[in-house]
Formats: C-alpha cells, sequence, structure tokens
C-alpha cells in the first residue's frame, strides 16, 4: 500500500469511496467533510453523474466533493463500472476512486462490536456476508486508484490518516475558542476544558474597579500583584501547550478552552486575554477569543 499521503492528490475534485462494509468509510467520509469536501453518504449509484456535474465548475467556487457508494445499493456492482467509465473521460472532474478494505478478522471485530447486520446477509453470520461481499466487490477492486487496508487502524487513526489524504489536509489549522464567561451566566455548554479562576480575588469588591472589566489596565494590575495569578497562568499555559498539538493529532478541528469567574467580567477575561498572548505563538491554531458575559450585570 502507497504512504497515505500520496492517496488523493491535491486536484482531485470528485472523490468516489468504496469498499467493504465495516472497512472505515463512513469515519473517511467525515474526515474529508471537515477538510471542506462536500460529502453525501449511501449515494444511489445513479444519481453519481448528478452530483459529478455540480462538482465539475471549480473557478465557481464550488467545493471539490467525496461520495460514499457501496453494497448498500442493489444496483452498485452492476451499475458502478460502466458510470465510472463515463466519468473519467471527463478529465476536469478528477476522479479518484478509493477501495477500503480489512481483513476478515478485524471486519468481525467491527460488526461483534457494533452488533450490526452485515447488508448482505441481515439474517446470517458477519462471516457469510463479508466472504459474498468481497466475490460480489472483486471487479470494483480492481478499478480503484487506490486501495486502503484499515485493519491496523483504530478509529481515530483512521480519521486521521484521510485528514492527512490531501494538501489541503495537512494545512488544516485547528481552531482555538477562549471563552470567558460567569458561571451566574450559566457554564457554555460548548466547552471542551473549563478552568475556574473564582480562587483569584475579586476586582468586583474594589469600588473603583468594579465597573471596570478584565481588558482594563487597572484589572490586570490589581491581579498580576496576587502571586496566583502568575502561578494559574504558568501551569495553564503549560497545560494547554502540550494538549492542543495533540489534539491536532488526533485530528480535532476545534478546541473550547472556557474560563470563568463569578460575574464573567474581571477575572475570566484577564486570564483569558493573557491565554490569548501565550498561546498565539503555536503553528497550526486559529485563535479566537469570545468575552460572553462580559457586560452583563
Amino acid at each position: 500500500m502507497m504512504p497515505v499521503a500520496e492517496l488523493i492528490g491535491p486536484n482531485a475534485r470528485f472523490v468516489l469511496l468504496t469498499g467493504l462494509s465495516g472497512a472505515g468509510k463512513s469515519q473517511a467520509i467525515h474526515a474529508l467533510e471537515d477538510l471542506g469536501y462536500f460529502c453525501v453518504d449511501n449515494l444511489p449509484t445513479a444519481l453519481i453523474p448528478t452530483i459529478a456535474e455540480q462538482t465539475k465548475d471549480a473557478e465557481a467556487g464550488t467545493r471539490p466533493t467525496a461520495v460514499v457508494v457501496d453494497i448498500r445499493d442493489a444496483d452498485f456492482a452492476r451499475t458502478f463500472p460502466a458510470i465510472l467509465e463515463k466519468l473519467r473521460f471527463d478529465e476536469s472532474l478528477g476522479v479518484v476512486v478509493i477501495f477500503l478494505e480489512a481483513n476478515d478478522e478485524t471486519l468481525i471485530r467491527r460488526y461483534s462490536e457494533t452488533r450490526r447486520p452485515h447488508p448482505l446477509t441481515p439474517d446470517q453470520s458477519a462471516v457469510e456476508g463479508i466472504s459474498k461481499e468481497r466475490k460480489v466487490l472483486a471487479p470494483i477492486k480492481a478499478l480503484a486508484d487506490r486501495i486502503f487496508d484499515t485493519s491496523d487502524l483504530t478509529v481515530h487513526e483512521l480519521r486521521r490518516a484521510f485528514i492527512d489524504l490531501t494538501q489541503r489536509g495537512n494545512e488544516q489549522e485547528l481552531a482555538v475558542t477562549l471563552v470567558s464567561f460567569g458561571y451566574k451566566h450559566g457554564v457554555p455548554v460548548e466547552a471542551d476544558l473549563l478552568f475556574d479562576v473564582r480562587f483569584l480575588p475579586n476586582p468586583y469588591f474594589v469600588k473603583e474597579l468594579k465597573g471596570l472589566t478584565g481588558r482594563d489596565p487597572e484589572i490586570q494590575a490589581f491581579l498580576d500583584r496576587v502571586e496566583a495569578t502568575g502561578t494559574f497562568l504558568e501551569k495553564t499555559t503549560d497545560l494547554l501547550r502540550f494538549l492542543i498539538p495533540h489534539y491536532m493529532t488526533e485530528g480535532k478541528t476545534y478546541v473550547t478552552i472556557a474560563v470563568g469567574c463569578t460575574g464573567g467580567r474581571h477575572r475570566s477575561v484577564m486570564v483569558t486575554e493573557r491565554l490569548r498572548e501565550q498561546l498565539a505563538e503555536l503553528e497550526g491554531v486559529l485563535l479566537r477569543v469570545k468575552h460572553r458575559d462580559v457586560f452583563g450585570d
């Protein structure tokens, strides 16, 4: 098998994903969707030319397309070869056919874990369905541009592999959103990581600071005088610098980091701004900041 990075070239505008049931087509299509492809899972074979035609005009800003077509369509094995032959005459499409497979042991284990019946043998064992599907799809496999064996990949590794398939995938940024908030207004439901900074002294109780926000120099100076502020920022920054690259390796496309204090105006805002400064140099990261409750009561 060729290196994963060479499975899809940068000019491929129409990717046809097919292969054995349980080989990972759904994970592959999800990864390509994260890369900006317009994706359709379980597309009826007869509709392939229609979707392909809509993909052709790159200058009009049409997104590249990836579709999953397989044995779930009863006409797939019979009609797909002729449809593919016509598509390959049109060089503007940049058609690439990827066939996903795995060994019997892996497929049986995956069916056992999901407890789903094989589409060809819903009333029989998965073993019989896998054997039958291999025979039916043998001519389709022979037509593939790339054959990708997923036997040794976990779900996360498979997704990561398909994110690495294109040059666009190698350039994919991780969107990191830093959100300050006030606990009295509720915890952000979108938070992946949550930090509570209510242990820091509250400027709200200082008359001349009450009306300011964590972006004001007076609030920052007030909190900087507290040793715990610097210690917390140092340890939290180290943690995030460790975590973020690992999230990228696992194929995450976005992470939301929430920092909360009581009202969401002073401490959480100041800490969020400092984290923005500390994380700004991370490569491959699109950093955003949102102060959710800075104008709250």
